[in-house]
Order: C-alpha cells, then structure tokens, then sequence
C-alpha cells in the first residue's frame, strides 16, 4: 500500500524535538489513517562542532553557550522539563551528557534499513534525556542496537567505517534547500511543514490536510469491509 510521507528533521540533542515527536504521535494516533503515513527521521545537528565532554556539567555547557548564567540555564531547564512532563516524558537534564550526535544519526540511518528507525529515534532520545547515556559511546550505541534487535558488531563496523556519512550530510543539506532554520521540522508530503513542537491540534489539522490533498493526487481509496463473495480465483 503507498503511503503519505512525514519527514522530521530532529537533533536527539534537542529537548522540543523529543516533545515534538510525543505530540506528533499523539495527534496521528487518533487519525483513521494513520497506517498510510510512512515516518522518516532526517538528520540536523544543532552543534556539529560540539566535542563530546563526559566530565563537563550540562548546565555549565549551556550557559556558555547561550552567554548566560548559570542560574538562567537551570530555569530553561526546569521550564522544559515540565512541558515534558505534560507529554508523559521524564527528562533528567542535571544528568544529561554533552555529546556530539553524529553517530547517533548513524544510527539511525542503519536502523532505517531495517525498518526500525523510528524506535532507535526513541531510544536515542530516551537515552539521552531521561538516562544520562552518553550517546556517542558505541557501547550505548550498540546496546541499542541489540535492543531493536539488529546486529550490534554491523552497526559498529559501519560506524568505524562512516558507512552512513553521506547519508547523514545529504539530509543536514536537503534541511539547507529547505530553509529549516531550527528543529523539530514536520515536512508533509513536501507540500505543508510545521516548525517546532507545536499543539497537538495544529499536527493534526495539518496530517489531515496533507492527506486529502495526497489522497486527490493518488486516487481515492475505499474502505471495504469484507464478506463472502467471488472472484476469478473462486468462492470464499
């Protein structure tokens, strides 16, 4: 069955992004069509410069660089936790790691050929926010792996490889074309896009206006129920 495409550029580095996807989610949920839209995660690095600091204090690290104190970057925190909490998500940011994401849209990228690209964004995410893993370890990226059930030395022969590498720079610069100037970004059929982790109600008017119009460009679709009946191949 063809399917309507979403496209998300996310950062796992970005708190909205993981708040975005919940609400995404949310507002397909209660879509009836939900099993024609097919999800792709697209790459965007917020910081692409940024070295992976084990020892530095994730406050610290936002306060420099923002050009903030302290205290400032501890109630931006606070404040984006409870949006957070508001969507069922437990963010421990006094634990979070300063890390690079790039081989965690690797990742991504390898769990995509599998068709599990969705659930390594989750557990990426998940990692990250709410377990304080380092998530440019390749032990915790492996262990991801593991968890989706794919091949943990492939995906480390991969990575140490840069087998993903254009993939990840091909959708950092499709985001360029595009003019994504920050993350979440919602792209519907490359016709409408929502920036940001908007309301719910806003990812849902939008999924259902994208799918009309896909739905009038692909032909319409009827919703049989089925029963007894016939066809070339017989009775049943």
């Amino acid at each position: 069955m063809e399917k309507m495409k979403v496209e998300v550029w996310s950062d796992v580095m970005c708190p909205f992004c993981y708040i975005g996807k919940r609400k995404f989610e949310q507002a397909l949920d209660r879509l009836p069509f939900k099993d024609q839209v097919d999800l792709e995660w697209k790459s965007y690095q917020l910081n692409p410069h940024l070295q992976t600091d084990t020892t530095l204090d994730y406050y610290d690290s936002l306060a420099q660089s923002k050009g903030m104190a302290r205290t400032q970057a501890e109630a931006m925190c606070l404040q984006v936790t409870e949006m957070a909490k508001g969507e069922q998500l437990t963010f421990r940011l006094d634990k979070a790691i300063v890390a690079n994401s790039f081989r965690a849209h690797e990742l991504a990228h390898f769990a995509k050929r599998y068709g599990k690209q969705d659930q390594a964004e989750e557990l990426l995410f998940q990692a990250h926010f709410t377990e304080g893993e380092n998530i440019d370890d390749m032990d915790l990226l492996k262990r991801i792996a593991a968890q989706l059930g794919l091949d943990g030395t492939a995906l480390e022969h991969a990575l140490e490889n840069r087998v993903f590498e254009d993939e990840v720079r091909q959708d950092i610069y499709e985001a360029q074309q595009l003019g994504v100037r920050g993350v979440p970004f919602f792209v519907y059929d490359r016709k409408y896009a929502i920036s940001g982790a908007q309301d719910i109600t806003v990812f849902r008017d939008t999924l259902q206006k994208a799918f009309d119009g896909w739905t009038q460009k692909n032909g319409s679709r009827l919703d049989v129920v089925n029963g007894d009946s016939c066809g070339p191949d017989g009775c049943a």
